[in-house]
């Protein structure tokens, strides 16, 4: 039997590793430190099962499409992009390869039909933060805790701390510069996405503490 970390992936295999019934009380991930109680049991891919045909929704399971259009927002190519690329990397971490692959081109697809943003500010996008920050985790924290979701509260805990850090790193460029980033490095947790500005990274991230070699150099 295989056990998978929901965090960072880490596969615990008995056959190699040992019953694991015989872990000690408190025993953690050895890749991001997340607690033994929170392992799944792997499953088959859930890219290899048989599609199942959704059932025709009875007549009064939802409202008509043109009471509901009102309600939608369309994503532009660049926000379409942005949520295939995520997508694409939670198929990844649930062992879905042709899912990831399929949602990667797609978002390439996007990525390359996507418009520059006209006057683009720091002061506008710091606006967007602040306002996520101020209403948008709030209220996604509250649904996420009357449904009891436990996966959505972690998750929105970890977005919530790196939306801080992109603010602070934003504030900081916004009156430094490019200064700010002349001879250092800048990368990312390819975990929770915490962005890590210098030389020396720290062992683990200070978000979700995934191992060092989680982190990616981001370039350009």
């Amino acid at each position: 039997m295989k056990y998978v970390c929901p965090i960072c992936g880490y596969v615990y295999d008995e056959a190699a590793e040992g019953p694991w019934t015989d872990l000690p009380e408190g025993w953690t991930c050895p890749m991001c430190g997340t607690s033994g109680s929170d392992f799944d049991p792997e499953e088959a891919p859930a890219a290899e099962a048989v599609p199942v045909k959704a059932e025709e929704p009875a007549e009064d399971a939802a409202a008509p499409a043109e009471e509901t259009a009102a309600d939608l927002t369309k994503l532009s190519a660049a926000e379409t992009a942005a949520l295939l690329s995520s997508l694409a990397k939670g198929c990844e971490k649930q062992y879905m390869p042709a899912l990831a692959d399929a949602f990667l081109r797609l978002s390439g697809w996007f990525t390359a039909r996507a418009e520059a943003e006209e006057s683009p500010s720091f002061s506008k996008l710091l606006e967007l933060v602040n306002e996520d920050l101020a209403s948008g985790y709030p209220a996604a924290n509250d649904t996420a805790r009357k449904s009891g979701d436990r996966g959505a509260l972690r998750s929105l805990t970890w977005s919530e701390k790196v939306t801080r850090i992109l603010r602070s790193l934003l504030a900081r460029y916004e009156k430094e510069g490019d200064a700010m980033l002349e001879d250092t490095g800048v990368y990312v947790c390819t975990v929770c996405g915490f962005v890590y500005v210098g030389d020396e990274l720290p062992a683990v991230c200070p978000v979700c503490k995934a191992p060092q070699k989680k982190f990616e150099k981001i370039g350009g």
